[in-house]
């Protein structure tokens, strides 16, 4: 699908909502790991989407389009002033509490079989941002290349130290021999 395909902008405004917003908040989640500042972000996300349509010039598919802005967004949000003003809120309230739980961290246990994808919001974002526009979002080497406007070689060796970094992880909570890793990794490729 391409943008000439529609009749009007807001035709294929609509088209892009409807077809990418689950993807973007789960992308965004993986960034901001908190879920009501995703869903804000993702209103920001389409809004710059739809304010900057005309400059979309379909070099690329319409996804690695929304997930550069996305990302750049998101990467934005990380280091603004309101973003380190909560995080330090949010550690000096943890501790307050004695370790009391997020929501977050509740919402991440009441859906138990997310041991994965915890694995994976405790990776470093240049590793977290890899694994999940490659196994989530199922981009290629070449577009999570020009999404993040790294070189493909740096992707591909992101990728494999993510995946070792999870296995490691996996095996060190008791996980032997990587089996468990390996069952999980395949239920995130048929997602």
């Amino acid at each position: 699908m391409n943008k000439s395909s529609f009749s009007t902008d807001d035709a294929f405004f609509e088209y892009i909502f409807h077809h990418y917003s689950d993807d973007v908040l789960r992308l965004v989640f993986t960034y901001v790991k908190k879920k009501d500042i995703a869903e804000d972000l993702v209103q920001e996300i389409f809004i710059k989407c739809y304010k900057n349509m005309d400059k979309f010039q379909e070099k690329s598919s319409i996804k690695t389009w929304i997930f550069s802005i996305t990302i750049n967004q998101c990467k934005d949000y990380l280091k603004s002033a309101y973003y380190k003003y909560i995080y330090l809120s949010d550690k000096i309230s943890a501790i307050a509490k004695g370790g009391t739980k997020t929501p977050e961290e509740l919402f991440m246990e009441e859906y138990g079989k997310h041991r994965l994808t915890t694995e994976i919001l405790n990776l470093s974002l240049k590793y977290r941002e890899v694994i999940s526009l490659y196994y989530f979002q199922e981009l290629k080497i070449k577009e999570i290349a020009n999404v993040l406007a790294i070189n493909e070689n740096t992707v591909k060796s992101r990728l494999a130290r993510a995946k070792e970094l999870l296995k490691k992880n996996f095996e060190e909570r008791g996980y032997k021999d990587g089996e468990n890793f390996e069952r999980a990794s395949e239920r995130i490729s048929n997602q």
